[in-house]
């Protein structure tokens, strides 16, 4: 296992144990509830937004330590951040899901901590996990008004 990988994998498991924005908090505009039916990760998530700005990402959860970590990873990197940062962040994390292990370029820069999931990416069984927590975001903005709905 190359150096990088082990970083990834001890990110992923700094944020399972120590998770960003765990409990539910208000006030909040936007609250979704996702379930992953394929292994029973399950995520209860609330966006506080205000003129355009995530002003607080909480949630609770339970499951995998990717799934915690992933939500985790999307609380820390989008609190205080523009919706629309969050959504070029979430077509960023996609395109890491669908690269099958090959990471995308400039995924640390792009990502953050979520850059490690690029070994996520090679276990099509896991990419459901790792997604839930920002399907999760992207429904809570979307019932917020924050967000349009995807029509695709």
């Amino acid at each position: 296992m190359s150096d990088l990988e082990q970083l990834y994998q001890q990110v992923i498991l700094d944020h399972a144990k120590r998770p960003v924005g765990v409990g539910l908090r208000e006030p909040y505009e936007g609250e979704s509830f996702q379930v992953n039916p394929t292994c029973g990760d399950e995520v209860r998530l609330r966006v506080h937004v205000v003129d355009g700005v995530i002003e607080d990402i909480s949630w609770e959860g339970q499951g995998c330590s990717i799934s915690q970590a992933s939500v985790s990873v999307l609380s820390e990197n989008f609190t205080g951040e523009p919706v629309s940062e969050f959504e070029v962040g979430l077509a960023d994390f996609r395109e890491l899901m669908d690269s099958r292990g090959k990471g995308i370029e400039d995924a640390e820069e792009r990502l953050g901590d979520g850059a490690a999931f690029t070994g996520v990416s090679k276990f099509p069984a896991r990419i459901k996990c790792a997604l839930l927590g920002w399907l999760a975001a992207q429904d809570a903005l979307i019932q917020a008004g924050a967000m349009a709905k995807e029509t695709s």
